[in-house]
């Protein structure tokens, strides 16, 4: 049976760790067989997708976390 998994994600990618630990969940569930991952961007979420960010220290980035979901998965703002 498949299952169909939908991360809305409302915050910005740096300041505090939800769209992260979000696009985290995200990834690791990804490489489940028989698993579609989306991901839906709105509010402040939107500039998780802003291409060449430049990632604050001590975070990771967000963009790449993104492009890894785009390759396995579906995301929509």
């Amino acid at each position: 049976m498949e299952e169909k998994i939908l991360f809305i994600i409302n915050d910005g990618p740096y300041g505090n760790e939800k769209a992260y630990n979000a696009l985290r969940l995200a990834m690791s569930l990804s490489k489940r067989d028989l698993t579609t991952i989306r991901v839906f961007l709105m509010g402040d979420g939107v500039q998780c997708a802003v291409k060449n960010q430049e990632t604050p220290s001590g975070f990771y980035n967000i963009e790449r976390m993104l492009g890894y979901i785009l390759r396995n998965g579906e995301v929509a703002t």
